[in-house]
């Protein structure tokens, strides 16, 4: 079931195209990484996703009942952000604002919900400390449990691995893991290890000179000379 179709989009900013041609689709339960050279347009794309900017081309279409405030957006960190002085609770909180329209004040059913994805995070002992207190596999789960609180159904995540030590980098693949088999939840996820992309990955979508998407297992053919070179 689809629920997210891209249409021939150019990516870009004024005159400047990073993208063009791009065409794919994400099904409930995929877990699509996107791969490629630096400049090509990851982000790009990942913001043209959200809505933050619009594509120079082409169109994004939402399907099968899924709204714009149901897509949970984990961004790169950057300095100010993980220097943010609010407590783990708050931060993860936040995440209910996207489907609360025009009403301010936060519900019992939203502090429950905080809750429970700091406690399926395994947080919990960390809900009252500071974020900028924390290492950054911690900070990393709690901008995650911040972001399942906007959605159930589809997670898009930019390099969520970046700058964490290995074991966190690790424990992070296996949670997202988790969240898409045995939850349901739709993975888009920007990664600069290919490697360890296609260890989860159902779906590669590769930006650059050449584009291609589809199964792992074709780009796993398509590619093969490169990975043989790579390991030898």
């Amino acid at each position: 079931m689809e629920q997210i179709i891209c249409e021939n989009l150019t990516l870009g900013y004024g005159n400047s195209i990073l993208a063009e041609g791009l065409s794919f689709s994400v099904n409930q339960g995929d877990y699509l990484c996107i791969v490629g050279e630096n400049g090509s347009g990851k982000s790009t794309l990942i913001k043209t996703m959200l809505r933050l900017q619009n594509p120079l081309a082409g169109k994004i279409t939402l399907c099968s009942g899924l709204s714009q405030n149901e897509v949970g957006y984990l961004p790169q960190q950057t300095l100010i952000q993980k220097d943010f002085p609010a407590s783990v609770r708050e931060i993860v909180l936040s995440g209910c604002q996207s489907r609360k329209s025009w009403n301010p004040f936060y519900t019992k059913a939203d502090k429950k919900l905080a809750d429970e994805k700091i406690s399926r995070l395994g947080i919990s002992n960390l809900a009252s400390r500071c974020y900028r207190e924390l290492s950054g596999g911690q900070q990393q789960r709690v901008l995650l449990a911040r972001a399942l609180c906007a959605t159930q159904k589809i997670l898009l995540l930019d390099e969520p691995v970046t700058g964490l030590d290995p074991k966190a980098t690790f424990d992070m693949y296996e949670i997202i893991s988790d969240l898409n088999k045995n939850e349901g939840i739709s993975i888009i996820m920007i990664s600069h290890d290919v490697d360890e992309a296609l260890k989860y990955a159902t779906h590669i979508l590769h930006m650059g000179r050449e584009i291609f998407f589809g199964t792992k297992d074709a780009y796993c053919k398509k590619f093969a000379g490169d990975f043989s070179g790579r390991n030898a």
